[in-house]
C-alpha cells in the first residue's frame, strides 16, 4: 500500500512552478531522477506489509511448482502496481486507468483462491491505489467495490473469514483517506495556483500604476517642451532674445519634469514595515538564523517615520546574516510614550561575534536617515558576544 503526499519545502513566490516540488506527488507522473526516486523509495515503504505472502511462499507448504508460480504472480502484481502508482497521471483516461485497476484485481483474485488466505492483504493494495489513482468521484466507489471483492474472495478461501476483520478496515480506511489526500492536494495546488495568479495581478495592476503615473508626471511635460522648442526653432533666425526666453522656459520645465519623476520613484521604493519584517523572517531562516520577530505590524506611521524605521530593519537584518555570525535575532518593534512623547522604536539584537560598529558599514547612513526625521540610532555590542541596535523615531501629537 502506499501514501503519498506533496510537500512544500519552499514558499513558493509569485509565479513560481508549483509543479516543480520534488516531493512524492499523488496522481502526477515524476518528472525527473530525484522525483521517480523518492517516489518509489516511499512506494517501497509499503510493500513491507507483502511480507505474510512472502512467508507463505517460503513456509507454507507449497509444491515448488506453486512456489514458482506464487513468486512469478507477486512479482507481477508489484510490478504493476508500481506501474500503478508511479506512471498514473491526472491527465491519463480513467479507462485506461480502471484497466489497469481490474488486472490488479484479478491477480489478487487468481493468487489468493490458489494460495490462500495469506494473499487476501493483496486486495489492500488494489483499494489504496484505487483511491490514489482515480478522480474522487470514481473512487468513492472503487474502493468499496474493492473491498466488497476482498469480502467475496475471502468467503471462497478457506479460513479466509478468519483474516477478513483484519482486512476490511485498512482497505476501506486506507482506499478512502487517500481519496481525501488526494482532494487536499487538489485543492492545495489550486490554492497556490491562485497565489500565483493574484500576485501576478498585483504585479501587472502596479506596472499600469507605474506607467499611468510616468504618463501623467510626463506627457504634459515632454509634449510642453516639444512646443517650446519648435517656437524655439522659428525665432531663432529673427527674435533670438524670444527664443532665448523659449529656451529658458524649456529648461524649467524639464527640471520639474525631473523633480517630478524622482519624488515617483521614490514613493515606488519606499520600504514598508510589513514588508520588511517579512523579508528579514525570510533572510535569517534562509541563512541559519532563529528568528524572533512580530508577527504583523498593522500600526498607522507617518510615511517618513515608516521607512526610516523599516530602512534601518534592512540594514540591521543584513548586518546580522553577513557579519554576526548569530544563531538567533530577536526584533521588537513598538510604540513607546516618554516624556518627550510617543516614540516608534526599533530594535534589533543578536547573540552573534558583538564587538564594535565599525564605521561604513551602513551605520553612519541610517543615523543621518534617522536625524532628518528627528530620530536617533543607538549601536554597539551588549557584551562579550551579542550586539543590539536601537532605532527612535518620534511621532507628532
Amino acid at each position: 500500500m502506499t501514501v503519498t503526499s506533496e510537500t512544500d519545502a519552499r514558499h513558493p513566490t509569485a509565479g513560481e512552478d508549483i509543479q516543480g516540488v520534488g516531493g512524492p506527488r499523488i496522481g502526477m507522473r515524476p518528472e525527473n531522477r530525484r522525483q521517480r526516486t523518492v517516489k518509489l523509495l516511499w512506494t517501497s515503504l509499503w510493500l513491507f506489509y507483502l511480507s505474510a505472502p512472502v512467508i507463505d511462499l517460503i513456509r507454507g507448504g507449497h509444491s515448488p511448482g506453486a512456489r514458482l508460480l506464487g513468486g512469478l504472480g507477486l512479482a507481477a502484481f508489484v510490478a504493476w502496481y508500481l506501474v500503478l502508482v508511479l506512471r498514473t497521471t491526472r491527465q491519463m483516461p480513467v479507462r485506461r486507468v480502471l484497466l489497469s485497476l481490474s488486472v490488479l484485481a484479478a491477480q489478487a483474485m487468481v493468487l489468493s483462491l490458489t494460495l490462500g488466505r495469506e494473499w487476501l492483504v493483496l486486495f489492500v493494495y488494489v483499494a489504496i491505489s484505487s483511491g490514489a489513482a482515480l478522480p474522487g468521484e470514481i473512487a468513492r466507489w472503487t474502493v468499496p467495490g474493492a473491498t466488497a471483492l476482498l469480502a467475496v474472495t475471502a468467503m471462497a478461501v478457506p479460513d479466509g473469514d478468519q483474516y477478513l476483520a483484519g482486512l476490511l478496515i485498512p482497505a476501506l480506511m486506507g482506499g478512502f483517506a487517500m481519496i481525501g489526500v488526494r482532494a487536499m492536494i487538489r485543492t492545495t495546488m489550486e490554492l497556490r495556483q491562485a497565489r500565483a495568479t493574484v500576485a501576478q495581478l498585483a504585479a501587472n495592476e502596479e506596472r499600469l500604476r507605474m506607467a499611468r503615473d510616468l504618463h501623467d508626471l510626463l506627457g504634459h511635460s515632454l509634449s510642453l517642451i516639444t512646443l517650446k522648442s519648435e517656437l524655439a526653432g522659428r525665432m531663432l533666425p529673427d527674435r533670438p532674445e524670444a527664443a532665448a526666453q523659449q529656451v529658458a522656459d524649456i529648461e524649467q520645465v524639464s527640471r520639474q519634469a525631473l523633480v517630478d519623476v524622482r519624488e515617483a520613484v521614490n514613493g515606488y521604493r519606499r520600504p514598508t514595515l510589513p514588508g520588511e519584517l517579512a523579508g528579514a523572517r525570510t533572510a535569517l531562516v534562509a541563512a541559519g538564523v532563529q528568528a524572533d520577530l512580530p508577527v504583523e505590524w498593522t500600526r498607522e506611521l507617518p510615511e517618513e517615520v515608516e521607512s526610516a524605521l523599516a530602512w534601518s530593519l534592512r540594514e540591521a537584518v543584513t548586518n546580522v546574516v553577513r557579519h554576526s555570525g548569530a544563531r538567533r535575532c530577536v526584533v521588537t518593534l513598538d510604540i513607546r510614550q516618554t516624556l518627550a512623547g510617543p516614540v516608534a522604536e526599533l530594535g534589533v539584537s543578536d547573540d552573534g561575534s558583538g564587538g564594535p560598529a565599525a564605521a561604513g558599514n551602513g551605520l553612519t547612513g541610517l543615523t543621518e536617515r534617522l536625524e532628518a526625521v528627528g530620530g536617533s540610532l543607538t549601536a554597539g555590542p551588549t557584551g562579550k558576544t551579542g550586539f543590539r541596535l536601537l532605532a527612535r523615531v518620534p511621532l507628532a501629537l
